[in-house]
């Protein structure tokens, strides 16, 4: 049996230990920023702050995403998940944006800052978000949702190790300039990635064809169905990660579709479809050889 549950909804419980772990990274990364006046820690302190505010979001979409379907919304809330993977993408832009600007700001002029305390508390920060990276791994590969928050802590964990790095350089040789390098190196790891989940979540949001599907390999099962003659108008697409949903209309024989025959064929297609393609919601019309040409400047 499958579980069409959605793919966030079974990683529920990772999203909320990386939630509190990541909450206390940013406590500490902003006394760390404070204590030491480095801008490159401030700046992974309001990456975490993304963090936390990203997860929250992601938690309450995948609650809210389990609610049944209603009259109004007869899919339910499951593409909530899609809406808060969009909302994570848009803070780390923000935050990419904010944080490069700044470092620019400070080029000419570094601050004096204080090395030790950098790399204490970057380090920190590093541990945490590695921790978090392996507990959410898994459910990045099966979720956008899920898959937002890990490119998040990516970022993050990234931008920890640059603080690390700019600590140490400073520390050794005084060049502070390290400190809104690291900044910059920050945000530059922020940007792509955010840009690669904001294409990410347009296409499930132009219900595009998951990433894991052929259409072709489809209509070829589709096909192999004894009495099925053609298919036609045949769409795939996901309410959210890990919930596919397809429609086609089937032409088949007479004798295939007299008799009570076009039960069987769609019995046939429905196992077909969620065998081969995990696809729980499935809508097949079924229309006689004789009905082939209806509507036809439709038909893809």
């Amino acid at each position: 049996m499958h579980d069409h549950s959605s793919a966030g909804a079974r990683h529920a419980g990772r999203l909320r230990f990386v939630l509190v772990t990541t909450a206390l990274v940013l406590a500490a990364q902003v006394v760390g920023a404070l204590l030491s006046g480095s801008l490159a820690l401030l700046a992974d302190a309001g990456h975490a702050l993304t963090d936390v505010a990203g997860l929250t979001v992601a938690l309450v979409a995948v609650r809210l995403g389990a609610r049944p379907a209603t009259k109004r919304h007869t899919f339910g809330y499951q593409r909530l998940e899609v809406l808060a993977a969009l909302v994570n993408a848009l803070l780390l832009l923000l935050v990419g944006v904010l944080v490069a600007v700044e470092a620019v700001q400070r080029w000419g002029a570094p601050p004096e800052v204080r090395p030790g305390v950098m790399l204490v508390f970057a380090s920190i920060g590093l541990v945490v978000n590695l921790v978090g990276l392996l507990v959410l791994r898994r459910g990045a590969k099966e979720s956008l949702n899920v898959r937002g928050a890990y490119l998040e802590v990516f970022s993050d964990m990234l931008g920890s190790l640059a603080v690390v790095v700019a600590a140490g350089v400073i520390a050794t040789t005084g060049w502070e300039i390290a400190d809104p390098l690291a900044s910059l190196a920050i945000a530059a790891f922020i940007l792509p990635r955010a840009g690669i989940l904001l294409r990410q979540v347009g296409h499930v949001l132009l219900e595009g064809v998951p990433d894991d599907v052929d259409l072709d390999e489809v209509r070829g099962h589709v096909m192999g169905i004894e009495g099925v003659l053609d298919v036609h108008d045949l769409h795939v697409w996901q309410l959210t990660s890990g919930v596919p949903v397809m429609s086609a209309h089937v032409v088949v024989s007479d004798e295939a579709f007299a008799g009570g025959g076009q039960g069987r064929v769609l019995d046939a297609l429905s196992e077909c479809l969620a065998d081969h393609f995990d696809v729980a919601h499935s809508t097949f019309q079924v229309e006689p050889l004789a009905h082939a040409e209806h509507e036809g400047h439709l038909h893809d």
